[in-house]
């Protein structure tokens, strides 16, 4: 057998002339301080990048992108197709593995120094391979068309549609049109199977060619410092002094982590299983807690916590300026030291972003998404439920019309039928406990303490507890008893 395949490969390699460069890309020599196991996460992730590849090829064979045949398409795999809950759980959480090792490759190239002189480009090829390993992630997430991507694909889009005049056309080019429909799924998987693929193949690429052409970078030692006149002829003298050749040196770590991170992600696919979908895209329903996979949890959350008057000008122009100033990092900084234990602020800079991105992920977990209610016009409050109410309790029923409240709720019969009728609110709720749905939403109903101020909420409060038919008390706290008439002059 092994002469069998000596002779194939002689045949290919007569006609394809790939055996040299394969051994030489084998024998290209790298520092000996670089095969340590700070190296190992790039190729890590393209091993994993691998398997995504091979496990979508799959799931695409099942998998019909149709805004009437997805989520039954993803119920088939899971519990029909054999073994396709496995192969759709290796691909989510391959998903997830990929993001993760990706952003810690990331933070090791800063930290060590890598990005300098005259690795800037490579460094630039990176930061396009993260943002369209992120992109992947929420095409991938929105495939599952399931409530969750449905809603929260909604929420990408509003904070699209307020880019400054081109608001709107932005939205159509997301979403095909002005709502989410079935061009919307046909457009997310092509980008997520054909155009975003080919970007990280096409840069994969690069990235690797850029890596053999200028070397791995080395061990950065305390005092060594990056000029530009000297540093190329100083790292020849330290590979043809201190090289070893990449097989087998410094590939056997890449080789057993790899392997561990497989069998890990091959564990972690079993035991969790697929990830969604979640109950079919409904846009009558709404999903009041629509968050996105850990990836995006800290983003949620930072907007679901900003002031509400930053909202727009901090959405729109932050994660702008931070991907610019990421790029922009090689070319701010491309010479002098590389040790990060002589890089104090690089140290720093990374101790906070990580921490803020785990505190926000965590705070993610529960942060109420709080939607904006202003509106241009709404169906006006009917005439009998104003007649001989408060000042406080007519600013409420004004309230209650320009917010839209009547989107989801009817009164007097006219309104949206996602939740519950207004007219009868205070015989259901005490006034406790509307405030406190109001803010903290809840069932069916979104958080909007962070759109409503506390007068707005006051007087939303009062009119809703007129809500009740006439000779029926309204509700009470049942820790305070009613008391009875004949008692209450005692």
């Amino acid at each position: 057998m092994i002469d069998v395949l000596k002779s194939v490969w002689r045949w290919l390699d007569a006609r394809l002339q790939v055996g040299s460069t394969i051994a030489e890309v084998a024998a290209h020599p790298v520092p000996r301080s670089s095969a340590s196991w700070w190296y190992v996460f790039g190729s890590a992730t393209l091993v994993v990048f691998i398997l995504q590849v091979v496990t979508g090829i799959c799931l695409a064979t099942v998998y019909t992108p149709a805004a009437d045949r997805a989520w039954d398409s993803l119920i088939y795999l899971n519990y029909q197709q054999p073994l396709g809950w496995y192969l759709r759980a290796l691909h989510g959480w391959g998903s997830n593995f990929m993001v993760a090792l990706m952003f810690i490759h990331m933070i090791q190239v800063f930290l060590f120094g890598a990005y300098k002189f005259p690795r800037e480009l490579t460094w630039v090829a990176g930061c396009v391979l993260l943002l369209s390993t992120l992109g992947m992630a929420f095409t991938g997430q929105v495939l599952r068309f399931d409530q969750n991507a449905y809603w929260g694909l909604g929420i990408g889009a509003s904070i699209a549609g307020r880019t400054p005049i081109i608001g709107f056309k932005v939205v159509d080019l997301i979403l095909g049109g002005p709502i989410i429909a079935g061009e919307t799924l046909s457009r997310f998987f092509a980008l997520h199977v054909f155009v975003i693929p080919g970007l990280l193949i096409a840069f994969v690429g690069l990235h690797l060619f850029l890596v053999l052409r200028l070397g791995i970078n080395e061990w950065p030692m305390p005092g060594r410092i990056v000029r530009r006149n000297t540093y190329l002829q100083e790292y020849q003298e330290l590979v043809h002094k201190d090289g070893e050749p990449f097989m087998p040196f410094a590939a056997q770590k890449d080789l057993v982590f790899a392997g561990l991170i497989i069998l890990s992600l091959l564990v972690v696919a079993a035991v969790e299983g697929p990830i969604g979908p979640n109950g079919q895209p409904d846009p009558t329903i709404i999903q009041t807690v629509p968050r996105p996979d850990f990836f995006f949890l800290w983003l949620f959350s930072l907007f679901a916590l900003l002031p509400p008057w930053t909202e727009t000008f901090l959405m729109l122009t932050g994660p702008v300026a931070v991907i610019g100033l990421i790029f922009a990092l090689p070319f701010i900084s491309p010479t002098g030291e590389k040790s990060w234990r002589r890089r104090p602020i690089s140290v720093v800079i990374v101790i906070l972003v990580v921490t803020t991105i785990a505190t926000l992920t965590w705070l993610g977990t529960f942060s109420p998404w709080s939607p904006v209610m202003d509106a241009w016009s709404a169906a006006p409050t009917p005439i009998d439920y104003v007649k001989g109410r408060t000042p406080l309790e007519l600013q409420g029923a004004l309230l209650v019309q320009s917010k839209q409240c009547r989107n989801c709720h009817s009164l007097g019969g006219n309104g949206g039928m996602r939740g519950p009728a207004l007219d009868d609110t205070a015989t259901r709720l005490t006034r406790d406990q509307i405030v406190r749905q109001i803010v903290q939403g809840g069932g069916n109903m979104p958080a909007y303490g962070k759109n409503l101020t506390p007068p707005q909420v006051n007087a939303i409060v009062a009119f809703l507890a007129t809500m009740h038919p006439a000779g029926e008390p309204p509700a009470r706290d049942s820790a305070h008893p009613a008391i009875p008439a004949s008692e209450s002059t005692y």
